[in-house]
């Protein structure tokens, strides 16, 4: 592909993860070849495990469903811009690519929880990929022992000004036989001033073919002694993935005239 390739008008059908489609025109533009990142060893081995950092860069869409209890949780996320539109029947939260709106009848969902919230469990439901974005640094991490076996640890920080909460941090530990991702390991900084040391843990070791990506069906948050993941508190499964490279109606994730953008 050369830099500067045009893009010919074509029609797109599929507006969103729901059921029903909407046809939108895409208009040319010029597409910049992105240029080819380099990785550390040990995180090319788990992209290579989960189906490749190529094939999840072909991809302009992500979407998943969050059962909660009677209601479903609706996520699309347009990949390259990262614009976002959650859905339930009580509420609908949105990221134009600067802003967070929300539209509901009453206070199902909190207002000042939205910013936080909004890429919140696409972040967590799109790893290993999200640590290929620009703007991380890699270090080696202690080896996290856990039931006989010991996970090797790469150590993720975010350049200032990266995201709303540049101070987090991540390790991502990967299994040895297979270079699968195993467990996560991540600080929560946002609205506090400065880094944190207290990690939270998450147990990665379901997943799902989707496709050609292997993403994960079940997420598992353990309870944390002394800075070690002990048992299991809670799981979340995530139903109904699709992952093309199909590229959605940017209208999908304006706020709409009755909603109102979050602080």
């Amino acid at each position: 592909m050369k830099n500067n390739l045009l893009v010919l008008a074509a029609i797109v059908l599929l507006a969103s993860c729901k059921t029903e489609t909407k046809q939108t025109t895409i208009t040319e533009e010029t597409v910049t070849e992105t240029p080819l990142r380099e990785y550390p060893e040990d995180i090319a081995a788990i992209f290579k495990a989960h189906g490749g950092i190529d094939t999840w860069n072909a991809m302009n869409n992500l979407c998943f469903t969050l059962p909660k209890g009677d209601i479903e949780e609706v996520h699309t996320v347009d990949l390259k811009s990262r614009k976002t539109r959650i859905e339930t029947p009580a509420y609908t939260l949105g990221f134009d690519g600067e802003k967070v709106w929300l539209k509901q009848d009453s206070l199902a969902f909190k207002p000042e929880r939205a910013r936080f919230y909004h890429n919140l469990m696409f972040y967590f439901y799109a790893m290993p990929f999200v640590l290929g974005d620009e703007g991380i640094t890699y270090s080696e991490a202690p080896a996290l022992s856990k039931d006989g076996v010991d996970y090797p640890g790469t150590k993720i920080s975010f350049e200032d000004g990266v995201g709303d909460a540049s101070d987090d941090n991540y390790i991502i530990y990967r299994d040895p036989s297979t270079n699968q991702m195993a467990w996560l390991a991540y600080t929560v900084t946002y609205g506090k001033e400065g880094p944190s040391e207290r990690y939270s843990y998450i147990k990665y070791d379901k997943w799902q073919e989707v496709n050609g990506l292997q993403l994960p069906s079940e997420l598992q948050w353990y309870n944390v002694e002394e800075g070690q993941p002990t048992e299991m508190r809670n799981a979340m499964n995530f139903t109904k993935p699709t992952a093309t490279a199909t590229q959605l109606d940017k209208n999908l994730f304006e706020k709409p005239a009755d909603g109102t953008f979050a602080e």
